[in-house]
């Protein structure tokens, strides 16, 4: 599973450390403002990027969208939730425990064991068990779809070897920063090979949880790619955002690619990625192999010792995590993308800004020109995340989809 989630909690410390609020309580519904009802186009859904589930949740960056759950096969056990964070670098619908007011039926494996699931991040982890629900996204379900119920008040002995790879537990919305997390990455589940093998992401829980192998169809899936319909991608088309900050910005997620008159493929350029959903990114004289673009990340996160980073308190010395770019003036860089099928973008630029100065304004959550450093262990890696997505019209292409533009696993804009 790709995230780098963890960036969007190092930039909570940022928010904190700026003096502004950071954090939130957990709560059946966000207290921030929630996306619009979709459009009346059946494969769109509205998005937007404002500060969170709640007043004090201080996001920056992340893009929400609503989503409505059902006990499988139920039209009436049904609950509508909203900031459930939109992904393109992870896999499957997870959603926290304490928003949710459904009893959704937990997974059993032929051993007679719960099926539970530690999600790791950079900077933690996520714990639950995983349930069964339908799904539905503006128009669009998905019937008796896996899904992740995290911070489960009945799954609470979590394994060492989860709790054990290190940073903050992320079950609740306050440290998770949203009300759930959509990945709707360009793989169809969220590990391959996980019926054969052990990866410390599945777990088979009776009195204690052990490390089990899981059959594909009880593994946490995309959920786009159980749609009846428009489940061989998708498209976030956002608008551009000026290079001081906006607030509410408002966007679309449509499903499908090439399936609608709405989601038709044009001259955009296609950039396939391997097996990974990794690129490679031509910047400051090196090219760097383990690269992404990714929504679920809220800056752009690259290694270069030139550009003065913040200082003190806007970042946290313990963290350990990410320190954000405050260059004296904006700076204008230019990079090159190159897809694993030879294709290259020329002539990209994008800005550097100073981030203090742009997070002064408390009353912006959507910043173009937000960057900073990678976290540790990641220096071979450039980390476009949202910021990639504004002004643009990005594709997502599932791996096997036929487009008129090609075959997945792609992104092309």
């Amino acid at each position: 599973m790709v995230s780098m989630r963890a960036l969007k909690m190092g930039l909570c410390v940022l928010l904190c450390l700026s003096a502004i609020a950071c954090g939130g309580s957990d709560g059946t519904s966000g207290g921030g403002t929630p996306p619009p009802p979709p459009t009346s186009t059946v494969n769109t859904a509205s998005v937007i990027i404002d500060g969170g589930p709640s007043a004090s949740s201080g996001s920056v960056n992340t893009m929400f969208t609503t989503v409505t759950v059902c006990v499988p096969g139920s039209t009436t056990s049904c609950q509508t939730i909203d900031h459930i964070q939109v992904d393109t670098g992870s896999y499957g619908l997870r959603l926290l425990a304490p928003v949710l007011t459904l009893t959704l039926p937990v997974e059993m494996l032929a051993s007679g064991g719960s099926l539970a699931e530690c999600t790791q991040f950079v900077d933690g982890f996520s714990w639950g068990p995983i349930a069964t629900a339908d799904i539905q996204i503006a128009g669009e379900t998905a019937k008796s779809v896996p899904v992740q119920v995290i911070g489960d008040s009945r799954f609470t002995n979590i394994p060492a070897e989860c709790s054990g790879t290190g940073g903050t537990e992320e079950d609740t919305v306050s440290t998770f920063g949203a009300n759930g997390i959509l990945g709707i990455g360009p793989f169809e589940s969220d590990c391959g090979d996980c019926d054969t093998a052990t990866h410390g992401l599945y777990f088979s829980c009776t009195t204690s949880c052990t490390d089990t192998t899981v059959p594909d169809n009880l593994q946490i899936p995309n959920p786009v790619t159980h749609f009846a319909v428009d489940n061989n991608g998708t498209i976030i088309v956002l608008p551009s955002v000026a290079s001081g900050g906006a607030s509410n910005v408002m966007g679309s997620l449509i499903f499908g690619i090439d399936t609608q008159s709405d989601n038709a493929s044009g001259t955009q350029t296609v950039l396939t990625v391997d097996d990974n959903a990794e690129l490679l990114v031509m910047f400051n004289g090196q090219t760097f192999g383990n690269s992404f673009i990714d929504s679920g990340s809220n800056g752009i996160f690259f290694a270069d010792s030139s550009i003065t980073t913040c200082a003190a308190p806007a970042n946290d010395p313990t963290s350990q995590i990410v320190n954000f770019y405050c260059p004296a003036s904006t700076l204008t860089l230019p990079v090159t993308i190159q897809g694993m099928n030879g294709t290259m973008t020329n002539n990209l630029t994008f800005a550097v800004g100073n981030a203090i100065n742009m997070l002064e304004n408390t009353d912006f959550d959507a910043y173009p020109q937000l960057a900073g450093t990678l976290p540790p262990g990641n220096a071979g890696s450039f980390d476009y995340g949202l910021p990639f997505f504004y002004g643009k019209r990005v594709a997502v292409a599932v791996q096997g989809a036929m487009t008129t533009a090609g075959t997945g696993p792609y992104i092309a804009f």
